[in-house]
């Protein structure tokens, strides 16, 4: 597994990866930033974008362009991988599966899962993830979902806003007037992180679930499109005004990406409590509006998950399930749902 990287899959890769942009909503930015590294993989949409901020990349000022994955890149990073995150293995009916804390922008080395996490992952036999984006109808779905409303059309001064910022991130913003205004200014907290060293190109999950498909392991999706999508809309057209105008103000005093880097950096560490003590350095949850968005995009979902996972594990199946690792903590997180539901559940220690 690890000397090999077919190039069917490298193509693939490189084809997907320059294409995928993920894309993130909450109730302000500092929120945003935070949900966001953790989101990604299931929100990632197809869109002309990946292609226009390659080229938009290489002007003056702008953040270096995603170097696309190929064999000897493959080859190299996986001979250097280190683990990443957060492991925890799950025992229930004679069957151990696994869950690994996941963030999705991220530095180049962190695509390539380390020698713990990969055991793990091969000795599973379903690859499981918020959303399989390798999936054409997932793909197809989730871009459908998220689509622009003839009603959220955006007054004309926050439109010019958004282009501005686009234009400041070196991408083209023509294609994202398709998408829901919330989508396209969570989309720039993301961009921003570029900045501070993390690309949504290098986020582990795609390449898990490349590997997957190569290796003919069966892949899953724990959550539908749809579902994700509506989690992440507003509630009304007021709120997505006052979301848009929060955020971009935000991502104008840059604000934004600082907390996806040390988000970032909690989970290069391993460092769970520092991730599991965010609510009280993120300066994201002061608001009533923003402890209810971050409920709706977090607690809310993890029962959910939670019940797909033991589906697929009381199924006869064992299953390594990559998933936000803000999915991963607390007396609500994937862990002890599924020490309630008779798991036995112990975090696996990697060398640091």
């Amino acid at each position: 597994m690890s000397g090999r990287m077919p190039s069917r899959v490298v193509a693939m890769f490189a084809a997907m990866s320059s294409r995928l942009v993920p894309m993130f909503g909450a109730m302000s930015s500092r929120l945003l930033a935070m949900l966001a590294a953790v989101f990604a993989a299931g929100l990632a949409l197809l869109t002309p974008l990946g292609s226009a901020a390659q080229t938009a990349a290489a002007a003056p000022g702008c953040p270096p362009a995603a170097v696309p994955l190929d064999p000897d890149r493959f080859r190299e990073g996986m001979r250097r991988a280190e683990d990443h995150g957060f492991l925890w293995r799950v025992a229930k009916d004679g069957r151990t599966s696994y869950l690994y804390g996941t963030i999705h922008a991220a530095k180049p080395a962190w695509m390539f899962p380390g020698p713990r996490t990969l055991a793990a992952f091969e000795s599973s036999e379903v690859l499981a993830l918020e959303l399989d984006l390798l999936d054409a109808d997932v793909r197809d779905r989730l871009a459908k979902a998220a689509a622009a409303r003839p009603d959220e059309r955006l007054p004309a001064a926050l439109d010019a806003r958004i282009e501005r910022r686009m234009a400041a991130e070196c991408v083209t913003g023509a294609p994202w007037r398709a998408f829901a205004p919330e989508f396209q200014v969570a989309t720039l907290a993301v961009l921003a992180a570029r900045r501070e060293g993390l690309d949504p190109s290098y986020g582990i999950d795609l390449v898990l679930a490349l590997i997957a498909r190569d290796f003919g392991k069966a892949t899953a999706s724990l959550e539908t499109p749809e579902a994700q999508i509506n989690a992440l809309r507003m509630p009304t057209h007021a709120a997505t005004i006052e979301f848009v105008t929060a955020s971009l103000d935000e991502l104008d005093a840059n604000r934004s990406a600082p907390m996806l880097a040390r988000l970032a950096n909690a989970w290069t560490d391993g460092n769970l409590a520092e991730l599991e003590g965010y609510e009280g350095w993120c300066d994201c949850l002061g608001s009533a509006a923003e402890r209810a968005a971050e409920k709706r995009l977090v607690a809310d979902r993890n029962p959910l998950l939670a019940q797909a996972f033991d589906a697929l594990h009381g199924g006869g199946r064992s299953v390594f399930a990559a998933v936000g690792s803000l999915h991963m903590i607390g007396p609500g997180g994937l862990p002890a749902l599924l020490r309630q539901r008779g798991y036995a559940v112990e975090p696996v220690r990697f060398s640091r």
